[in-house]
């Protein structure tokens, strides 16, 4: 069963993949949604050049699919980041 916050970040990470997509949000599947504990604040997703509080950060791994293809985001309690597409 997933939780509430889960599925409150899912529909954020819904909204953001089908708004890169352009395509509607419902056409984006959900795949998994895993608790996750991040090393630091980049939610194990560090951006070049950009400095992250050293600070466990528990989050979630959500990977949706959309048109045959898989994306993986990866959040912390309040927002989610498109981190790669996933293989």
């Amino acid at each position: 069963m997933v939780s509430d916050e889960a599925e409150r970040l899912v529909a954020l990470a819904r909204t953001d993949l089908a708004r890169r997509l352009g395509t509607d949000a419902a056409m984006v599947e959900l795949v998994s949604a895993e608790p996750q504990e991040w090393a630091d604040a980049s939610l194990g997703c560090p951006e070049p050049g950009r400095v992250y509080a050293q600070v466990i950060t528990r989050g979630y791994r959500i990977t949706l699919a959309s048109g045959g293809r898989r994306f993986r985001y990866h959040s912390d309690n309040k927002r989610v980041k498109l981190c790669e597409r996933a293989k």
